[in-house]
């Protein structure tokens, strides 16, 4: 495995980590604050985001460029468009992840399109910024008990249900709703939908007010008889169980994608105890960790946890660009960083004292935003059950 990082990525790198450092950190604590309200100033990041992936599409970042990484003609591989979003996205959330998912254009409904949508879909919905709608009241992790239905009608769907915490509901332009052709028929008749905001039915019920993330908004919709044109329907319209697993295979490319969420996070809060007991603490590598006193050991650990974090995902973003199979290396990535991401953020915290329970730092901030990565695109309980139905080779029916 080369663990060098290309050097084609690194001006993205080092790009994101200016706007994590110069842009997202000065004005976190203030849109933290006043949640709800919309951080005019991602408008900006976002236009310069999508000016480089227009001038350099091949090798571009951002959540509507994930999904297209391609095997090259002579057998050799390809580090694109996953890996480099995933490394700009580790960067962005090192300033502030509730900022990234507020990002125009670069919501998780704009993964999913790049991930099923037809040619022609992918130039209609162009621009566009796409949130994405999965859970609901009664179905979070088990996507069989969605209730959203899609009824034919004519050339369109009639969309009937409701969904919650749709980050960037409210802002964004379009929202790719999950509903089911057929509810009897359990996952195989769920399908996902383009819902464009203004189409009647479709209303805005509520802004959740939560934990973390604040800077992003984070929508309850509902849809009462909204007719969706059928060639808003994403992939294939047939009712099968391989027509779900097209479905699933977006979080292929996000699974990876919200581990990086966690490990920027985490950075930032490493970095910053660091910084904190820098004068208590003399940084030795080279002895061994039984030698080193109580808090310099529990950094060096949670190095160790971060660095296998890191790596996990970089595997499954480098086979999601060379259209490997990676369902379980995204869900071990998945479950590794998610859960690192809370372990560190918390133990900051807590190594930092006093200054670290404050508003005076951004490490208890940190500590809230770190949370919801570790749920949100399956929780650590669901990674682990599709990791453990790969290993044994079990169906979902089988082991549940």
């Amino acid at each position: 495995m080369n663990i060098e990082i290309p050097k084609k990525f690194k001006p993205v790198i080092n790009n994101a980590r200016q706007v994590a450092l110069n842009t997202f950190r000065p004005i976190s604590r203030k849109y933290d604050r006043a949640e709800h309200q919309r951080p005019k100033e991602l408008d900006m990041v976002a236009s310069v985001l999508d000016g480089f992936n227009e001038g350099d599409p091949a090798n571009s970042a951002g959540a509507s460029q994930t999904g297209k990484g391609k095997v090259q003609e002579d057998g050799g591989v390809k580090n694109g468009a996953n890996m480099m979003t995933c490394l700009g996205a580790l960067e962005f959330c090192y300033g502030d992840t509730g900022f990234l998912l507020a990002m125009p254009r670069q919501g998780l409904g704009n993964a999913a399109i790049a991930a099923v949508a037809t040619d022609e879909q992918l130039e209609r919905f162009k621009g566009k910024w796409a949130a994405m709608a999965i859970t609901e009241p009664g179905a979070g992790s088990d996507s069989a008990a969605i209730r959203t239905t899609a009824k034919e009608d004519g050339d369109h769907y009639v969309l009937n249900g409701e969904k919650i915490y749709v980050t960037s509901g409210e802002r964004a332009d379009c929202v790719v709703v999950w509903a089911s052709l057929d509810p009897k028929l359990g996952r195989a008749a769920i399908k996902s939908f383009v819902v464009e905001w203004g189409t009647p039915g479709m209303e805005l019920a509520r802004l959740e007010k939560k934990l973390g993330i604040r800077a992003s908004d984070t929508a309850a919709i509902t849809f009462n008889d909204c007719r969706v044109p059928k060639e808003n329907l994403l992939g294939n319209p047939e009712v099968d169980t391989k027509g779900f697993g097209g479905v699933m295979e977006t979080f292929d490319n996000t699974r990876p994608l919200v581990a990086c969420f966690a490990l920027g996070v985490a950075k930032a809060s490493l970095e910053r105890t660091r910084e904190l007991l820098s004068e208590a603490i003399e940084y030795d590598y080279g002895k061994p960790v039984d030698n080193a006193s109580a808090a310099e050991a529990e950094l060096y650990r949670m190095e160790a946890e971060w660095e296998a974090a890191y790596w996990l995902a970089m595997k499954a973003a480098w086979m999601a660009d060379n259209k490997q199979s990676n369902s379980v290396e995204a869900s071990i990535s998945k479950a590794k960083a998610g859960r690192v991401g809370n372990y560190v953020t918390l133990k900051c915290v807590e190594l930092a004292g006093s200054i670290g329970y404050t508003e005076d730092e951004l490490l208890e901030k940190w500590a809230r935003d770190s949370k919801i990565l570790d749920i949100f695109e399956g929780t650590q309980q669901i990674q682990k059950l599709i990791i453990a139905r790969r290993v044994l080779g079990l169906t979902s029916k089988e082991l549940k």
